[in-house]
């Protein structure tokens, strides 16, 4: 009886955790922040839908990805993500996308991770070194030409690199309407993580921490136990 209640029980819960954002209870739900207001994420639970009666086809087209976004100088990246922020038509629809543009060799996506979704990228245009490394530290890396797609587990750090002589594009999409993003790079030393645990853990003198420190940018505001 008691393995039955077992199989019954996991037969219920593991359908739910292999889900991405959570089943809608309708079509669609363009959310209303509000006249003028624009949306936030984290308040998206709490937004009425607009009727949709006074919705039209505008409301599920998006154009901002026609063109690059503004690229870093230092990494010759350009990045434009697509969430419910930017096209509320997404909401409650479970995807959502993003659009990278990597200047000619050597335009460098720097290693990060989406800790809500999983990831899988089209290259449209060049040719591009991409890849992810697993919780065992493998790497699972190769060159993709125009028209391949490889696809980066949720949680999963992974990274592009233009390797070709011409600008490449890459279009990627996600299962969760808010996946998220950590740059490694940034969060190791632009969050204001003490000195001394740097040095201890990359092996670095004080001076190359402070170089990295000053180019990823001063540290956000977090509390910190002394």
């Amino acid at each position: 009886m008691a393995r039955q209640r077992l199989i019954l029980l996991l037969a219920v819960l593991l359908p739910a955790a292999a889900m991405g954002d959570p089943d809608g209870v309708q079509d669609f739900c363009v959310p209303d922040a509000g006249k003028g207001r624009p949306v936030e994420l984290g308040l998206l639970p709490s937004y009425p839908c607009r009727n949709p009666a006074n919705l039209t086809a505008g409301d599920f087209v998006f154009s901002g990805v026609r063109a690059a976004g503004n690229f870093s100088p230092d990494t010759g990246f350009a990045g434009v993500s697509v969430t419910p922020v930017q096209f509320p038509g997404l909401h409650t629809l479970g995807v959502s996308f993003a659009r990278a543009d990597l200047s000619a060799a050597g335009g460098v996506n720097p290693p990060h991770y989406h800790p809500r979704a999983t990831e899988t990228a089209l290259v449209l245009a060049g040719r591009v070194y991409a890849g992810f490394v697993d919780s065992g530290g493998r790497l699972f890396a190769k060159v993709l030409e125009k028209g391949e797609v490889m696809v980066f587990p949720r949680g999963m750090v992974h990274f592009q690199l233009n390797v070709g002589d011409t600008p490449a594009t890459v279009y990627g999409t996600f299962n969760s309407e808010n996946p998220g993003i950590v740059r490694i790079p940034a969060t190791v030393f632009g969050s204001g993580i003490r000195v001394a645990v740097l040095e201890r853990a990359f092996g670095l003198t004080p001076e190359e921490i402070r170089r990295l420190e000053k180019r990823f940018g001063p540290p956000k505001t977090a509390e910190v136990e002394d």
